[in-house]
């Protein structure tokens, strides 16, 4: 049952697996319904003056999720914003409730094989690479990626939007969501 709670129309949350589209798809669909944009990744990056792969080579996956949640608890009191969350946002049960309690969560969903084939060159991405930072071998991409959808997905799955996004343009994409949006925050 979806909770109609008024104030959940003030934020909506992008989630999905990293290189579903939240980044490209955030700041168009922002734009189209008259709210502000913050992507998560990239304020956490700018607040620490460190890129997502530093802040875990130096610090750890850990503090970088206490910097996430603290983002999160901050964009949850904020009206009229379209948040682009990472792709292990909602793992973390504390960032999902509050996800859940204060917005409509819209999950931009690809399928692994597509995924592969947006990320195989993608070198920004520290859950898919060595500890030392080095890029993994393609077999051992393609089952990482695998293995953390499929911890992922039931997560994802959960949201108040699916939207499948393979092979689908930017554009088509954000008309979609603005339509199944309608009957969420007019």
């Amino acid at each position: 049952m979806i909770d109609q709670h008024p104030a959940r129309k003030e934020r909506v949350y992008l989630t999905g697996f990293m290189g579903s589209g939240k980044s490209t798809i955030g700041p168009i669909l922002a734009n189209t319904i008259g709210y502000d944009f913050i992507d998560v990744d990239r304020s956490v990056e700018t607040s620490m003056g460190k890129t997502v792969n530093q802040i875990f080579r130096e610090h750890g996956e850990e503090h970088f999720r206490v910097l996430e949640r603290t983002l999160i608890a901050q964009m949850s009191t904020r009206p009229h914003i379209v948040v682009s969350l990472g792709g292990g946002t909602i793992a973390d049960p504390e960032n999902f409730g509050v996800i859940r309690a204060t917005g409509i969560l819209v999950y931009l969903k690809t399928t692994p094989e597509q995924l592969f084939r947006r990320l195989h060159h993608k070198s920004d991405r520290p859950v898919l690479r060595t500890e030392e930072g080095e890029q993994l071998p393609e077999g051992e991409l393609r089952a990482r990626i695998l293995d953390l959808y499929k911890r992922r997905e039931p997560l994802y799955a959960k949201a108040d939007i699916v939207v499948h996004t393979d092979e689908v343009k930017v554009g088509k994409t954000v008309d979609l969501i603005v339509r199944k949006l309608s009957h969420f925050i007019e």
